[in-house]
């Protein structure tokens, strides 16, 4: 029987038996891990609250066997809260969906329980506190945080050099299994032709650059929406079931 200590992010929570849920969470040091919390459905429950989706918590686990991640689900025996994103997010409905929208996605992209993804969590810690603030309009904040999953996944698109032979751009032609941007010989058919300005704004959200993707008119939002969702869905073979309610 061991103990761990962890932080975490909630991705989901579901109901087992009449008072406990399964917690699935995603970690700093073990990647996936669906744990058992006793008893949070109660009312007099110490710590239910602070096992909610969105929220980062510190999370400390009892297993039976000498990993975290083995046959049987460990237990979550103590929670302290670090960070209670849930609560500004939860209030409003385009922060709501895309934060949910980004929980499903971090969750498939550490599909295996107990493998490290540090990145993602990082990621998934910054997507959500910048969420939370609402400092920039959820759904650009939810598209740069699925552009940057992609790339630390391997699957990082490239807005302005072609994609097959590196011709520094801008370039035109966006082709979803080239991997981004091509220029007129490496055009492929079934390209799609975006405006410039949608490809400079989505540049803008993988690098970090706020200030060019808030100014950013909302036509070429929707239009990098699409583009960014259709990637996803190329790169993990199926779509994310929360985008189609995320608030264009």
């Amino acid at each position: 029987m061991s103990l761990f200590r962890d932080d975490g992010v909630v991705l989901r929570a579901q109901k087992l038996g009449e008072a406990d849920r399964i917690i699935t969470l995603l970690t700093r040091q073990h990647g996936k891990v669906r744990a058992v919390a006793r008893g949070v459905r109660k009312t007099k429950s110490k710590f239910g609250a602070r096992l909610e989706p969105f929220s980062h918590v510190d999370v400390q686990f009892f297993s039976r066997g000498s990993e975290l991640v083995g046959r049987g689900l460990p237990l979550c025996t103590q929670v302290e809260t670090i960070a209670p994103y849930g609560g500004p997010i939860v209030t409003d409905y385009g922060r709501y969906t895309a934060g949910t929208a980004m929980l499903e996605t971090a969750e498939r992209f550490a599909e295996n329980e107990g493998e490290p993804a540090v990145q993602q969590y990082l990621l998934l810690v910054g997507g959500l506190r910048t969420l939370a603030a609402g400092v920039h309009e959820s759904h650009l904040v939810l598209d740069a945080f699925l552009l940057r999953s992609l790339a630390v996944n391997g699957y990082g698109a490239s807005f302005t050099d072609c994609a097959k032979c590196g011709l520094e751009g801008p370039n035109r032609f966006f082709s979803l299994p080239a991997g981004g941007v091509l220029c007129g010989d490496c055009r492929v058919p079934g390209c799609a032709v975006p405006s410039p300005e949608t490809l400079v704004l989505l540049g803008a959200l993988l690098s970090g650059d706020w200030q060019t993707a808030d100014a950013c008119e909302p036509r070429y939002w929707r239009e990098g929406s699409g583009l960014v969702a259709a990637y996803l869905q190329w790169h993990l073979e199926r779509g994310i079931r929360s985008m189609r309610y995320v608030e264009k």
